[in-house]
């Protein structure tokens, strides 16, 4: 699932981030809900880790939805809805009282699953890096 999320991302480099989530060493994310279907199949997932500040919100405790992606075959079923509020139950467990995402403005099923989802928009930012 993260493949298909992040499909610029190698392979293997999702299966290290993987590895490291699951022994401990990874810093972000820091959950990983699963949506498993009746045949216990997993059909979504969502990672969230807890950022200083993001974008419109006005804490610096915001519970941040990192990845978020439903099977296409389980999509418009309520997965994703669950996992929202099962990351809207973590956010609040931790402290948090906003949770806050992002998106690519062109991916409009994101977009629309997002808001959907009872986000509402903060903007749209183009980002910069500089290597030092």
């Amino acid at each position: 699932m993260r493949q298909a999320l992040w499909p610029e991302d190698a392979e293997g480099e999702h299966a290290e981030e993987i590895e490291e989530f699951f022994s401990g060493r990874s810093k972000e994310p820091l959950a990983v809900l699963i949506a498993e279907g009746e045949s216990g199949r997993l059909i979504g997932i969502a990672e969230l880790s807890i950022r200083t500040s993001a974008e419109g919100c006005r804490t610096d405790r915001v519970a941040y939805l990192e990845g978020w992606f439903v099977m296409p075959e389980s999509r418009r079923q309520g997965v994703g809805r669950a996992l929202i509020a099962a990351a809207e139950e973590w956010g609040r467990a931790y402290d948090c009282d906003e949770l806050a995402s992002d998106t690519q403005p062109e991916n409009e099923a994101s977009v629309a699953a997002h808001r959907a989802a009872g986000f509402t928009d903060a903007g749209v930012v183009q980002c910069y890096r500089k290597e030092l």
